[in-house]
């Protein structure tokens, strides 16, 4: 185990060092930033109906983030939503979805970094992918949330059917609503990670990466949702802006991890190449 684990996290140590990751991915923040409340906006318009309306699903959508965050994420959105009739927040959808794409175009390019693969895609292409991509998310994120809220009522009814004790439908659903979430999100980080990079990837290449950026994404939350909650004061140095920048520090971190995963993945498909004779494989397995 340790012949071949401390050589691979070396490989990926490099990697992380020569691809500047840490400055990439305050790049990706940036783009994520911009893209973040208009992908939102999109997503709240998309999901306004029963049993919960927009602004419900909007408390759901922001759970996860330090309490600051949540309150000033929930400020500007709801004041966006409700600035605008109907009429207008449907026309802009589209807008706010072509604006909301820009992250994703962001997470391609530096994925393709990550790899070393210079974007030879047309444009247009590049921009479908990263549509289809910011939909499917939004669409995912929508089941998902529909999942926890009609699938408490799914369960109660096959509850109802089975022979089990009082207690173990509280127990069985807690789980469920732990592992649906992880479970949506590697299915997202390996889509992303093999169709972002412009490189032929099978799906178990994708895996290692997917798992690492999933399980590191829920244990970034939660800590760094306690640690701003309980222990920093951002509001005594930053007053109203507080809750944005531990949004920005989020979004960072969150960026960080997406990039390490394409990391792993890549040093897995790479393996100790040198740089150069990386470019010439990437040359050779380039998409078309």
């Amino acid at each position: 185990m340790k012949t071949t684990v401390i050589p691979f996290l070396k490989t990926v140590y490099a990697r992380y060092k020569d691809d500047d990751v840490p400055s990439l991915a305050a790049q990706l923040t940036y783009y994520l930033i911009l893209a973040f409340f208009p992908f939102l906006v999109f997503l709240l318009t998309a999901v306004n109906f029963p049993p919960l309306n927009r602004f419900d699903w909007l408390g759901e959508l922001t759970a996860m983030l330090p309490a600051d965050t949540g309150k000033s994420v929930r400020d500007i959105v709801t004041e966006a939503l409700t600035n605008k009739n109907g009429t207008l927040l449907s026309i802009g959808a589209v807008t706010t979805l072509w604006t909301a794409s820009k992250g994703a175009e962001a997470i391609i390019k530096a994925l393709n970094k990550a790899y070393d693969a210079a974007e030879t895609r047309p444009l247009w292409k590049l921009k479908a992918i990263a549509l289809l991509y910011t939909l499917a998310l939004a669409v995912v994120i929508i089941v998902s949330l529909l999942s926890l809220v009609f699938g408490r009522l799914l369960a109660q009814a096959v509850y109802d059917r089975l022979p089990l004790a009082p207690s173990a439908f509280g127990w069985l659903w807690g789980i469920v609503q732990f592992v649906l979430p992880l479970a949506v999100m590697l299915v997202v980080y390996s889509f992303l990670f093999v169709h972002a990079p412009n490189r032929h990837l099978r799906m178990k290449d994708a895996i290692p990466g997917a798992i690492f950026a999933t399980l590191g994404w829920t244990a970034l939350s939660l800590l760094f949702s306690l640690y701003v909650n309980h222990f920093a004061h951002y509001d005594d140095t930053y007053g109203s802006l507080g809750g944005i920048v531990v949004l920005l520090l989020w979004l960072y971190y969150s960026s960080l991890l997406i990039m390490v995963g394409g990391e792993i993945n890549a040093a897995r498909s790479l393996g100790a190449l040198g740089r150069e004779e990386e470019r010439q494989v990437n040359e050779r397995i380039v998409r078309v």
